[in-house]
């Protein structure tokens, strides 16, 4: 069974480019680090941007053709 909570967030995110995408698994990594267990699910939510992160990268954008 899904979390509502998880997949909306996932959701969101799938949405965003790399730089903003890297900025927010890092932001949430840290937060996590200072302050262990203050996000209910914070282990998933960082799992799922990690891996939209990794997809981000191997995605090949090609350049528009004039």
């Amino acid at each position: 069974m899904r979390n509502p909570l998880t997949s909306r967030l996932l959701r969101r995110a799938e949405s965003l480019r790399f730089p903003r995408l890297a900025l927010l698994t890092g932001a949430l990594f840290l937060a996590d680090l200072a302050v262990p267990d203050f996000i209910p699910f914070v282990d998933e939510i960082l799992l799922g941007l990690g891996t939209l992160l990794l997809a981000n990268l191997r995605k090949r954008r090609t350049p528009p053709e004039p």
